[in-house]
C-alpha cells in the first residue's frame, strides 16, 4: 500500500482549498492507472523499472477562470521508490474578468497562469507565474499554450533532497480532439512540455528537456453500455528527452491505461 505522508495531506488540502468558494460551471475528475517499463535517469541508478503510476486528475471552470490539477501516485516493480508528485495550475480568464470578447484571430482567450509543482521524495518546489493562451480549433474540446517561469523553491541538499537549482522558464501545450470511427468513440489528448536547462547549486548543468505525454483512448463505457465518458481503456506515449534533466537519459516509451472518469 501507498504510505500516506504528512506531506501528501498537505498537498491534497492545500490543491482542494485552493479552488475557488464559488461554484464551479463544469467539472471533470478522473483516476487514471497506468503501467510501463520507465527508463531511471542515470544520476539515480540507471537501468528501467516496472512502474505502476496512479493519477487523480481534477479540471474545472468558475466565474472567473480555470483549476487544473493532477496527483500521481508512483510505485516500482518492486515498491520500495513510492512516491507522489503534483501540479496545480489556476488560469484567470481575461475575458470573464473583463465581461468582453478578447478573441482575435484563432486566440479565444488569454489567462494569467499560477502553477505550483511539487515532488514529496526529491523535496522539490516550483513556482509557475505566466500567460496562458486559449485556442479554437475545430474539433478540439480544448488546446491551449502556457508560457511561464519556472521558479525554484526546492529545499536543496541540506534538507536531504533534489539540489537547488536556478530558475528557468517553461512552455506547455496541452489538448483534446475526440472523434468517432463508425460508432466507436476515441479522443487524442494530452501535452508536450518544454522546460529551458538551468544550473544546480553546485554549478552543474541540469539540461533543457522535451516531455510529451499524448494518450489515445477508447471509450469503453460507450461501446459497453452506452454511456459516454466514463470509463476509457488505451495508452500512453512518454517521450521525454533528457529525462530529468539528464543529458544521458532519453526515455521512449508506451504505458498501459485506464481511466475512470466522473
Amino acid at each position: 500500500m501507498f504510505e500516506i505522508t504528512p506531506r501528501a495531506v498537505i498537498l491534497c488540502v492545500f490543491i482542494f482549498l485552493s479552488a475557488p468558494a464559488k461554484a464551479l460551471d463544469w467539472s471533470v475528475t478522473e483516476l487514471h492507472f497506468q503501467y510501463g517499463n520507465l527508463d531511471v535517469p542515470t544520476f539515480a541508478g540507471g537501468g528501467h523499472e516496472q512502474t505502476f503510476i496512479l493519477t487523480l486528475q481534477h479540471a474545472s471552470g468558475w466565474k472567473y477562470g480555470e483549476n487544473f490539477f493532477f496527483i500521481d501516485f508512483v510505485r516500482d516493480e518492486f515498491g520500495v521508490e513510492d512516491n507522489i508528485y503534483g501540479e496545480i495550475y489556476l488560469a484567470f480568464s481575461a475575458s470573464k474578468i473583463l465581461g468582453v470578447d478578447i478573441s482575435l484571430g484563432p486566440i479565444r482567450d488569454v489567462s494569467l497562469v499560477a502553477g505550483y509543482n511539487y515532488d514529496d521524495d526529491a523535496k522539490v518546489r516550483k513556482f509557475l507565474p505566466g500567460i496562458r493562451f486559449d485556442f479554437d480549433f475545430p474539433g478540439f474540446v480544448f488546446a491551449n499554450l502556457d508560457i511561464t517561469g519556472y521558479i525554484d523553491d526546492n529545499e536543496g541538499m541540506s534538507e536531504r533532497g533534489a539540489p537547488k537549482e536556478s530558475d528557468s522558464w517553461h512552455v506547455n501545450t496541452a489538448w483534446k480532439y475526440p472523434f468517432y470511427i463508425g460508432k466507436a468513440k476515441f479522443s487524442f489528448e494530452g501535452h508536450i512540455e518544454y522546460i529551458d536547462n538551468r544550473r544546480n547549486e553546485f554549478g552543474g548543468r541540469v539540461s533543457s528537456w522535451w516531455l510529451a505525454q499524448p494518450q489515445l483512448r477508447f471509450d469503453l463505457g460507450h461501446a459497453l453500455y452506452g454511456r459516454a465518458d466514463q470509463l476509457f481503456i488505451g495508452t500512453e506515449y512518454q517521450y521525454w528527452e533528457n529525462k530529468l534533466g539528464d543529458r544521458n537519459t532519453d526515455e521512449s516509451v508506451f504505458q498501459a491505461l485506464l481511466v475512470w472518469q466522473f
